[in-house]
Parts: C-alpha cells; structure tokens; sequence
C-alpha cells in the first residue's frame, strides 16, 4: 500500500477539521492530550508539505 501523492495537505485537511471541533465552545468536545495530538499532526503535517509530499 503505498501513500497518496497529497499526503500532506489531507492530513492538513484533517488537522483544521480536529483543530475546529476541539477548540470550537459552543461544541465542548475535548479528551485529555488532544493539545499534544494537534502539536504531533501539526508537525508531521509542516514537514509533508515541506517535502511536497
């Protein structure tokens, strides 16, 4: 199975999802190390788009 050509921009894609359900008030959704998740994706993701990937 290999990694499709626009890895970076779908995970970019499910980053901005993530980012806006988690810190939007009026949904409240949150768990306990969904900050360092959104740091790791967040670094992963810079360094696919970086690598045009």
């Amino acid at each position: 199975m290999t990694p499709p050509k626009d890895l970076g921009m779908l995970l970019l894609a499910i980053w901005l999802i993530l980012f806006g359900l988690l810190t939007s008030p009026f949904l409240g959704l949150s768990f306990s190390h969904s900050g360092d998740v959104l740091g790791v994706l967040a670094i992963v993701t810079g360094v696919l788009l970086v690598m045009k990937r």
